[in-house]
């Protein structure tokens, strides 16, 4: 089974700056990702020519499951979070991860009837404070994600902003989970032309067998964002 992890950055060039969308499709639809993990997806913003995105997307990658999280608000529109899944979901839920009157962030969290069992997913992006990052991370596994207690496996993903990687030895490693995308060395997205940053990470726990990870490093890839795509393939079990 195959996971990509991508912040598309309202489908603007990170170096160029032009709004193409059909880059971002077209590196998404090259590596056939089973679920999709994206960022900074939007929906009628003045920047993105009021482009309804989630709609546009799913009109050519057409997934069984499509979920859409918009947690900034701009006018009539605004951008988010968005999930996509080949198969379905048994369960779904949005969760906010707001601290106080800070940049709303968010994070969505399924579990996808996948042909090898279910598996418990996680989409989110998280802040640029690391206070405020670690507060998020506790919120999540403490308030949410662990009250049900059914050991299922779980697959976290997405744009931590987490430049100093310091959140696998809090909350994490509390609740036993794996930090896959490491050494951070190997798994560097941020700034896509030029990437120094691993930002975007994967944490795992429970039943997984991870063949292998890697960054999208195409020349397209490296146009169509300011992040480079992270693609993990793997089995339960």
């Amino acid at each position: 089974m195959r996971l990509l992890v991508y912040n598309i950055h309202k489908g603007i060039g990170g170096r160029d700056r032009r709004y193409r969308l059909e880059r971002i499709i077209d590196v998404i639809e090259r590596e056939n990702p089973d679920l999709v993990c994206l960022q900074e997806v939007a929906r009628h913003t003045r920047r993105a020519r009021f482009d309804d995105q989630p709609k546009l997307m799913c009109e050519r990658l057409a997934p069984e499951v499509r979920l859409y999280q918009m947690n900034v608000h701009n006018g009539h529109g605004g951008y988010g979070n968005m999930l996509l899944s080949r198969w379905k979901v048994a369960e779904k839920h949005h969760i906010s991860l707001q601290m106080r009157n800070r940049k709303p962030r968010g994070a969505q969290l399924v579990v996808v009837d996948t042909p090898e069992g279910p598996l418990r997913l996680v989409n989110w992006h998280l802040g640029l404070a690391e206070r405020e990052r670690h507060w998020q991370t506790e919120r999540l596994l403490t308030h949410h994600l662990f009250r049900q207690g059914d050991g299922l496996p779980t697959l976290i993903a997405g744009d931590t902003n987490d430049w100093r990687n310091t959140l696998c030895r809090g909350q994490f490693h509390l609740h036993g989970f794996e930090h896959v995308t490491a050494p951070i060395s190997r798994h560097r997205t941020f700034p896509a032309y030029l990437p120094v940053g691993s930002l975007d990470k994967v944490y795992a726990r429970g039943g997984l067998r991870i063949r292998q990870i890697r960054i999208v490093r195409t020349p397209l890839a490296r146009i169509a964002s300011d992040h480079l795509p992270l693609v993990m393939d793997f089995h339960l079990g």
